[in-house]
């Protein structure tokens, strides 16, 4: 599970990853990650709306998907915002994988627009 201090929590900062941040998608997940250039620890986010499925189904792919960001979230840079949007009929993906991939590509996105 994620930390209290690690979760996203508030709109504005959903909106300003989601609309500033640097994207990379995989079949199912579309990730977002926004650095704000504090110091702080990272946070993260889920989106799941409802044309993902009904509410058990939501609620399973949001409990593997925390888990899949706990396990993530120390490679993070530090004060990074991260949103991760699930699309489609995402019973089927394999988390962890597509989780730890989208984070990866993120900070090497990251990484080279800090260097332009």
């Amino acid at each position: 599970m994620l930390t209290i201090r690690a979760r996203l929590t508030e709109s504005s900062d959903f909106a300003r990853t989601t609309k500033s941040g640097h994207r990379a998608a995989t079949e199912f997940f579309v990730g977002y990650l926004y650095l704000t250039g504090t110091n702080e620890s990272p946070k993260a986010g889920l989106i799941i709306s409802k044309s993902v499925g009904g509410s058990v189904l939501r609620h399973r792919i949001a409990r593997k998907a925390r888990h899949a960001i706990a396990q993530n979230i120390s490679t993070l840079p530090q004060g990074s915002l991260f949103v991760l949007r699930a699309i489609g009929k995402t019973e089927k993906a394999q988390t962890n994988l597509e989780v730890s991939e989208i984070i990866n590509r993120l900070i090497k996105k990251s990484n080279q627009a800090a260097t332009q």
